[in-house]
């Protein structure tokens, strides 16, 4: 074999290992390095106590992942005021299995919730450099998961529903109204509907005859819902006057490249955006964005490269 030949063998051998290597890592290590986040968000209004809220997202949860289910529950133990579940809870068609057991821990703990896809549709084999293409596609099937019995769990807990709807919450005394969306990947929002569903809240909800005679509006805190972070649906809600939106299906980009981030987003959010805690602007309105990078992943894809599995704790405290 010429020295040229050799050089190329060696050169191939050590980009495979490499590759394999890093495959083992965000496999067998990074995607069960479960990382709790905190942030904080200043949106409430002066002199209101904070407000402690775990954002989950994204468990694609199969039954036997113990290990994911139990970092889930541990978290009960921060006694938070709140949860947000931004949807994509199931990954299995026995995945439910596994979300009762991880969430049965928030028993007693206000909670909202809303649905991703995969709420309603099991994973399937796909490529994954489909995705440097655009957000993934919506192929034509019939759901079959048990987002019934999804359901019938939050509804044990407590939690709102807020798909294409809206509701409100009182939290350490702040009045906090919620408005959410069905999942816009999967083109189920109905944005249109929240204006009115909103207005009749406001009218006929009794928390809001706790709100000071004369207040004007500044100890009530709208917050914005949806599984997919897409750019109609953010800017809906900071129209509607959310000043906290809560968001995931993004993964955080999943396989990042360090020092540079996510190659994908999976939707039409800027990729600088893609996780963590930002600002969105529209319409000289803003809100702040929490985008979870999420605690799983597809079970055909179960790996994870400088984007470790989390959920966030998320204090809201007063304006300054």
């Amino acid at each position: 074999m010429s020295h040229a030949l050799t050089r190329t063998a060696v050169a191939l051998g050590a980009f495979l290992g490499t590759g394999a290597a890093a495959f083992a890592y965000g496999s067998l290590i990074e995607r069960n390095r479960f990382t709790l986040r905190r942030v904080s968000a200043p949106v409430l209004p002066e002199g209101a106590r904070p407000i402690t809220v775990l954002h989950l997202s994204d468990l694609h949860m199969a039954p036997w992942q113990r290990r994911k289910q139990d970092w889930i529950r541990s978290l009960a133990a921060l006694k938070p005021d709140l949860v947000v579940n931004t949807g994509d809870n199931t990954g299995h068609q026995r995945g439910v299995e596994g979300v009762e057991r991880a969430l049965d821990a928030f028993n007693g703990v206000p909670g909202v919730f809303v649905h991703g896809s995969n709420d309603y549709f099991g994973p399937i084999p796909k490529n994954p450099f489909t995705y440097f293409t655009g957000p993934s596609g919506k192929p034509k099937r019939s759901p079959d998961l048990d987002v019934s019995r999804l359901e019938a769990l939050y509804d044990r807990l407590g939690w709102l529903n807020l798909n294409n709807a809206v509701g409100a919450l009182e939290i350490n005394g702040t009045h906090l109204e919620f408005l959410g969306v069905d999942d816009p990947h999967r083109d189920l929002d109905r944005l249109s509907l929240l204006p009115g569903a909103l207005d009749e809240l406001r009218e006929n909800d009794d928390l809001y005859d706790l709100i000071p005679e004369g207040d004007d509006g500044r100890s009530v805190v709208t917050v914005g819902v949806a599984h997919a972070p897409y750019r109609r649906v953010l800017n809906s809600f900071v129209t509607q006057g959310a000043t906290m939106i809560f968001a995931g299906h993004t993964h955080g980009g999943q396989v990042c490249v360090p020092g540079y981030g996510a190659l994908v987003t999976n939707c039409d959010i800027p990729r600088r955006q893609v996780k963590g805690l930002s600002i969105w602007t529209h319409a000289l309105k803003a809100a702040y964005l929490n985008v979870s990078a999420g605690l799983g992943t597809s079970i055909y894809a179960p790996v994870r490269f400088a984007c470790p599995p989390e959920a966030t704790l998320l204090t809201l405290t007063p304006l300054r």
